[in-house]
């Protein structure tokens, strides 16, 4: 599977977006009552601060999944570890299949790691899912993420979790293996 990124454009991709983030299996994003306009101006916020990006993964030029990415320092969890030059945080939500396929989710995980990485300046991914979310802990841990504990964030509890550059690579070897 191949997969480019671009960033996403609030104004065109809210109503695929808004589709994306109210489905249940994304209860995780806390966007279950939003509107199409909330979506464009939680987006367009984004778009707006140097420190955070959204981006929609392609497959084949049809929209597959959203990634974001922000700079640690710059949010909540600067409070709760000490962030390291080279920090770079993650969110990810795949989009709903129409025909589910083995090993999707893992081919998009491996991609965004890989799109992450791709910046010389980053050595380390930082993520904060919900501590309730064990599939995407056990796909974090498959691709090299250690964690580092619980913390209570402003809107949920969340397991941080940390992958090097090293770590990623070593696992992905291992994935592939």
């Amino acid at each position: 599977m191949r997969f480019e990124f671009r960033p996403v454009d609030p104004p065109a991709d809210a109503a695929l977006l808004h589709s994306w983030v109210t489905r249940p299996y994304a209860r995780y994003w806390m966007m279950q009552e939003a509107s199409p306009a909330d979506v464009e101006a939680e987006y367009a916020g984004i778009a707006a601060n140097p420190d955070h990006d959204a981006f929609l993964g392609l497959e084949d030029g049809e929209p597959a999944f959203l990634m974001e990415s922000y700079a640690p320092a710059a949010s909540p969890l600067a409070a709760h570890y000490d962030v390291a030059p080279g920090d770079r945080g993650m969110h990810l939500l795949v989009g709903p299949p129409d025909t589910p396929r083995p090993g999707y989710t893992s081919a998009v995980f491996a991609a965004v790691m890989q799109f992450l990485f791709a910046d010389p300046a980053v050595e380390r991914i930082v993520v904060e899912p919900d501590v309730r979310n064990t599939k995407i802990h056990a796909l974090n841990e498959r691709y090299g993420f250690r964690p580092a504990g619980d913390i209570r964030l402003p809107e949920k509890t969340a397991r941080l979790s940390f992958c090097t550059r090293a770590q990623f690579t070593a696992a992905l070897q291992g994935v592939s293996a």
